[in-house]
């Protein structure tokens, strides 16, 4: 009987304590198997190409293979719903651009950055004016779209993002602090579609990040208006800021890097480490300057105060434009 007994406790150790092994071992094994790395944006967009590039790099320290794939739609929520219901191993992460903080404040998820696990920020953009070329009203000038809308209320178009979009914010942002009233034409996706708009000639202009823009300036389809974060571009340096014209308008939009909740805390570590690397690398930093992107890294222990911050600018530009849900 009591070999029986010891027998049992036995095998009742293994059973309890060899499944924690196994996950140690993984663990410290991690990767061994490529990464999928969710955008919830389309491609072309600017998180998009500013993320290929940076997995990149992080792929190289992990030393495994990392995979975007594109998941947009429904204001980037079927990108982060994805992230967030994943298995908590670390091989399906994603990123994430200010949508993270606009999402849940317009009712799209119950979900924001509160409830994923996060590992750095790795830039943020500021977006700018761009005009069409095509259209029966070629603004060349920032002041000819300020002049002409104060006096035609409503008669000038703006191809934006989907309504709580990194993009469409920004165009709140513009429409309130210059007070000025602009016909928004919210698109199914982000600033490569608000762009596409105007290129065409379907709209009079966009606001997007001038890395969404950039081919369609130089292929003179759309015309670079003006910067609405806080210094001019050095290869536009014509192209004045809002501020300078007495505009206090700035709206930005950091690159997160998150995952589900519950990642065990030493394969987190790796991946925090891995895109740290990544976005403080010499050659990153270069092409993000290349993209008219500031370079910034932030840990993720600094991450949710930053966004608390433009939770709160958010909200209020959400609530005046009535479209904010959460109470």
């Amino acid at each position: 009987m009591e070999r029986r007994i010891t027998l049992s406790i036995g095998i009742l150790f293994l059973l309890t304590v060899l499944p924690v092994g196994g996950k140690i071992r993984a663990a410290e094994d991690y990767p061994t198997r490529p990464i999928n790395f969710i955008v919830p944006l389309e491609p072309g967009a600017a998180g998009d190409i500013l993320s290929r590039r940076l997995i990149q790099k992080a792929s190289a320290v992990l030393g495994t293979p990392i995979v975007v794939v594109n998941k947009p739609g429904a204001g980037s929520s079927i990108g982060y719903r994805e992230i967030h219901a994943s298995k908590p191993d670390g091989y399906t992460i994603g990123m994430a651009p200010v949508t993270i903080v606009t999402n849940k404040l317009q009712g799209l998820m119950p979900l924001d950055y509160h409830d994923f696990s996060l590992f750095g920020t790795f830039y943020t953009v500021y977006l700018s004016v761009f005009g069409a070329t095509k259209t029966k009203r070629p603004f060349e000038k920032i002041e000819e779209v300020l002049s002409f809308a104060k006096s035609h209320p409503g008669e000038v178009s703006l191809a934006s993002g989907a309504v709580g979009q990194n993009d469409w914010v920004a165009a709140m942002a513009f429409i309130a602090g210059t007070g000025i009233t602009l016909n928004v034409i919210p698109q199914a996706g982000a600033g490569a579609v608000a762009i596409t708009q105007v290129a065409g000639g379907h709209a009079d202009l966009a606001i997007t990040p001038l890395v969404a823009a950039r081919s369609q300036v130089e292929a003179g389809n759309v015309r670079f208006l003006a910067v609405l974060g806080p210094h001019r571009f050095s290869k536009y340096p014509s192209v004045p800021t809002l501020k300078e014209l007495g505009y206090n308008i700035g709206w930005e939009s950091p690159g997160n890097v998150l995952g589900p909740p519950k990642i065990p805390r030493d394969i987190a570590d790796k991946l925090a480490k891995a895109f740290k690397a990544a976005a403080t690398d010499p050659d990153y930093q270069k092409f993000l300057v290349e993209q008219f992107v500031s370079p910034l890294y932030l840990p993720p222990e600094k991450i949710v105060s930053d966004l608390d911050e433009k939770r709160k600018l958010a909200r209020g530009i959400m609530d005046k434009a009535g479209v904010l849900k959460e109470k």
